[in-house]
């Protein structure tokens, strides 16, 4: 048996390392093993009861710039055999969430930090921090060579340690769009501003010649930190523009928070998902993963994450805050069947070894050769 610990954010959170971790720890915790989590908070909540279905069970919370908390955290850590530390700088307290250091340096089991975000151009403190975290690591995960590569040159770590993981994903058998009515780009997570998603309303104002109309779904709740700080206005904002743009008939911001089937349903409705991001450093996607394993033609910015998944073939790539190039290659995509084939296919390819079960095993390798090692 093994008791494997996870240091993130937990669903009922809903951000993107809740849901990779509890995909992650569905996967690798097994009937006869063992799982705790230590849930990462802003702030202190009621915790609601556990559900049956999960096999990993919260016992105890992180809460932002609470030094008991921390020792709790670490506590609980500490009484299983290997610590998963998921490493994003805004959840933890402090600045640039150094509060994780504290837990990290108090670690008496081995940490397999998983980094989901490595900059191109840190601060000096956010440099120190990830360095720090790096170096309390037994292993460091990262999910593309590109961040790996990254982590060499910018941040000097010892690639001996390193070890590139993609991003799980559902197991998704791969299918042409479920028939609708009309053309359908989507674009699905949390909303906050940095995703970009003017840039694709700008690129649907140039598609409106095409028969039939393209529809444009953006689908996701605004992300809890924004709406805490400004509210609805970079929502308002999107519609606004849409309505100047003459498209705000064709598209629709959906502001709910879809779960598991009804994002099924609306994937497999899309001809194309864009990914329109700002950022030049987003190391990984779960919405990228979740596209290409479902066999859908994707378009992103040259993002690292997009760089390296659709160099096979099953997306394009477009630069930054360019709508015309994003309209372009929509075109190409909605107006090309065989363009959507060959990315499908390219699709099919990438989605082998990237569903959770592979995933864990890799992890649970890795938490194999770290208890050999112990034990030597």
């Amino acid at each position: 048996m093994t008791h494997y610990g996870f240091l993130s954010t937990f669903p009922p959170t809903r951000c993107g390392l809740a849901t990779f971790t509890q995909s992650l720890s569905d996967a690798l915790v097994r009937p006869h093993d063992e799982g705790t989590i230590v849930r990462v908070l802003d702030e202190p909540e009621e915790r609601g009861p556990h559900d049956p279905r999960v096999r990993s069970r919260v016992r105890t919370e992180l809460i932002a710039g609470d030094s008991l908390s921390t020792l709790r955290a670490t506590l609980a850590l500490n009484s299983c055999d290997v610590a998963i530390v998921q490493h994003e700088y805004g959840i933890y307290g402090g600045p640039d969430g150094d509060q994780v250091l504290d837990v990290l340096a108090a670690l008496t089991v081995p940490a397999i930090v998983v980094l989901h975000t490595v900059l191109v151009t840190p601060t000096p403190h956010q440099r120190e921090v990830l360095i720090e975290v790096c170096r309390r690591a037994a292993v460091v995960v990262v999910m593309t060579t590109r961040a790996r590569d990254n982590l060499a040159a910018i941040y000097s770590v010892d690639l001996a340690r390193v070890h590139v993981v993609p991003h799980g994903v559902q197991h998704v058998a791969l299918r042409g769009p479920k028939p609708h009515t009309g053309r359908r780009v989507v674009t699905w997570g949390l909303l906050s501003p940095g995703k970009g998603i003017e840039w694709g309303i700008r690129a649907m104002a140039q598609l409106t010649d095409l028969t039939p109309d393209v529809e444009y779904v953006v689908a996701g709740q605004t992300h809890p930190k924004v709406l805490a700080h400004a509210g609805e206005s970079y929502r308002t904002m999107l519609a606004g523009l849409a309505d100047d743009l003459g498209v705000g008939s064709s598209v629709q911001i959906d502001g709910r928070y879809l779960d598991a089937p009804e994002l099924a349903e609306l994937i497999a409705s899309a001809d194309v998902v864009l990914l329109p991001y700002d950022s030049v450093d987003q190391a990984t996607s779960g919405v990228l993963a979740e596209a290409v394993a479902a066999g859908v033609p994707v378009v992103a910015t040259a993002f690292p994450h997009a760089v390296e998944l659709l160099s096979s073939g099953a997306g394009t790539v477009v630069p930054h805050k360019n709508p015309d190039a994003t309209a372009r290659a929509l075109r190409e995509i909605i107006t090309g069947t065989s363009v959507a084939d060959r990315m499908r296919e390219a699709a099919l390819r990438e989605t082998n070894e990237t569903t959770w079960s592979a995933v864990a095993d890799r992890y649970r390798a890795v938490t194999a050769r770290l208890a050999a090692g112990r034990a030597a």
